[in-house]
């Protein structure tokens, strides 16, 4: 079994987080959000994984390196791709040619998902679904009587299908994939500006591949600053009977209300921490009232009161003491 990464692009949508880290290796409860979704992967899979191949930007060598590092801590081999120009997803899988081979899962690292079932590798093909209100911005499938799909509809402008795609996918022929992929691309065939998987996955079924639909209990999206902060939400309650405070963070005089996620070497004093609260490695965090949020690594936090919220890598939030006196009846709203 192989597990194909396309994450090429920054994320717009969660600057200025991602101007100096790609969007997958934001951290969610304490890891980056692609290696939580490997982990998870590995585990329905109900086979050793040999390889994990990640496509990426120009992301630098360290990236390149930590990625590899996840791949390896998973008994993989980790193999990095480059996609030069975002040119949609059909053409993001195809950059890791070399790997398309034999069983095959791939999964967009802008999602996480929750999941109680085991991958049967004996179908043609399974394309991870979940059920939602507005399907309109995702790719969507329309099922028939035996559960096999009929139709992959790419952002529905009218309603087809509430079942929408959740970006995770698996090839039993990873070859036939790669070729209808080639195929797209060698005879420019574009849905809405870009070369689409769903076309591919259209041209397939015509061919024969029968896929099925695997449902998730949860599928968490990353997309953005708000979902990114629901997520670590979601994965600390996941995790709540797991101790995710570290024995070497430096906690004095503070409440530290669970399920949280703090890192080794944080120090945090005078404050109120929780819940749903990760703090990152060398942090420290003085005289704050947070919750709800994710503080990342070597940032420095004082008289701060906050929920919703993330704070990057180094940085430095401080707010001065103030000198008030406040009559009968006053409100006062930050």
């Amino acid at each position: 079994m192989k597990i194909i990464v396309p994450m090429a692009g920054r994320g717009s949508r969660l600057r200025p987080h991602t101007l100096t880290v790609p969007k997958p290796l934001i951290p969610v409860a304490g890891k980056p959000i692609v290696q939580r979704l490997v982990e998870d992967i590995t585990k329905v899979c109900g086979e050793p994984v040999d390889e994990i191949a990640f496509i990426i930007g120009d992301f630098g060598d360290k990236v390149e390196k930590d990625l590899i590092k996840v791949a390896e801590g998973l008994g993989a081999k980790g193999t990095i791709y480059h996609q030069e120009e975002a040119l949609g997803t059909a053409h993001a899988i195809l950059c890791a040619k070399e790997s398309l081979t034999g069983n095959i899962v791939v999964a967009f690292a802008d999602t996480l998902f929750k999941a109680d079932f085991t991958l049967d590798t004996s179908t043609d093909g399974i394309i991870w679904v979940s059920q939602i209100d507005d399907p309109s911005a995702f790719g969507v499938v329309k099922l028939d009587d035996d559960k096999v799909i009929t139709e992959f509809v790419e952002k529905p402008e009218t309603f087809v299908s509430d079942l929408a795609i959740i970006g995770i996918y698996y090839f039993k022929d990873g070859e036939f994939l790669s070729n209808e992929l080639q195929y797209l691309i060698d005879n420019d065939i574009k849905e809405k500006g870009e070369f689409q998987l769903t076309n591919a996955l259209e041209n397939m079924k015509q061919k024969g591949t029968k896929f099925k639909t695997g449902a998730v209990s949860e599928w968490l999206d990353c997309g953005n600053k708000n979902a990114t902060v629901y997520s670590n939400q979601r994965v600390l309650e996941f995790e709540k009977d797991t101790n995710n405070v570290s024995d070497k963070a430096n906690i004095e005089n503070s409440v530290i209300i669970q399920p949280c996620y703090i890192a080794e070497n944080a120090r945090i004093k005078n404050s109120v921490i929780g819940p749903h609260v990760s703090i990152g490695n060398n942090t420290v965090i003085t005289n704050c009232i947070i919750e709800n949020s994710i503080i990342q690594n070597d940032s420095v936090l004082t008289g701060a009161a906050f929920t919703e919220s993330m704070i990057g890598n180094k940085a430095t939030y401080q707010v001065n003491n103030k000198a008030l006196s406040i009559g009968d009846y006053t409100e006062i709203s930050e």
